[in-house]
């Protein structure tokens, strides 16, 4: 017999219990990921719209350097009349550049007038990848962090609950997202577990892009905090200002 599984309970301990490595000493198989292609540096091609930045983008951009050999460039398309100075230096300067071969990953970000972000890493095989928080699992992943089934449903739950109701909801389904928040935050440091997961990413980023930051409760304030201590968010923070 099939049992329906209660709708209240309680995976704190579950999630608390995953096992999980700190996101810069481990990293996925790029060859298994990316495709294996001798000689050639692994591209991963972001295309954006600049009047709607995907800031999560930004962040996860910041962590994988921390990871990964990686050489950044940023575009603009022709589509685009004109793209603010910020945007165009949104990864910085690289200050050493090396030979191309010597980078284990290509991270390249078109400022295009799409609807919504696009990515694609192979690019005459493969459709894009859509959405900028299906972007972000992906980019996530790199990082090779593996999570039971509990913990991968709520991370992508978080994902899905921050895109689709606190960054397009109304002003009713942004409030319950935030009550939501501030209760989960009220039992971990991090939205999932206490560890940082690609669900803060976004979620934090669309609080910023929202402008929803101001009005969160105490348990989100204190969260976000802990995010903007950390420096990848660094690169958002000063776009922002």
């Amino acid at each position: 017999m099939v049992q329906t599984p209660d709708a209240d309970f309680d995976v704190t301990h579950v999630i608390q219990n995953d096992e999980s490595s700190p996101l810069t000493t481990n990293g996925a198989d790029l060859d298994l990921m990316l495709g294996k292609d001798y000689g050639a540096l692994k591209d991963i091609v972001i295309n954006a719209n600049p009047s709607v930045p995907p800031l999560s983008l930004l962040v996860l951009h910041s962590l994988l350097c921390e990871r990964y050999k990686i050489l950044s460039a940023v575009h603009t398309h022709s589509s685009v009349k004109s793209v603010p100075e910020k945007l165009l230096k949104c990864f910085g300067e690289q200050m050493k550049k090396q030979p191309r071969h010597e980078y284990q990953l290509g991270f390249t970000l078109i400022w295009k007038d799409v609807p919504k972000p696009q990515m694609k890493f192979s690019i005459q095989t493969m459709c894009p990848i859509e959405g900028e928080g299906n972007i972000a699992r992906f980019l996530f992943s790199l990082f090779g962090q593996k999570y039971n089934a509990i913990t991968s449903t709520l991370i992508d739950s978080w994902v899905d609950t921050a895109i689709f109701q606190l960054k397009e909801g109304s002003s009713k389904e942004k409030g319950a997202v935030l009550r939501s928040m501030n209760a989960a935050l009220g039992k971990t440091s991090w939205l999932v577990g206490n560890e940082l997961t690609v669900a803060d990413i976004v979620a934090w980023c669309v609080l910023q892009q929202t402008g929803s930051a101001n009005a969160a409760p105490a348990n989100v304030q204190k969260w976000m905090k802990s995010c903007e201590n950390l420096a990848p968010f660094s690169s958002v923070i000063k776009l922002l200002k």
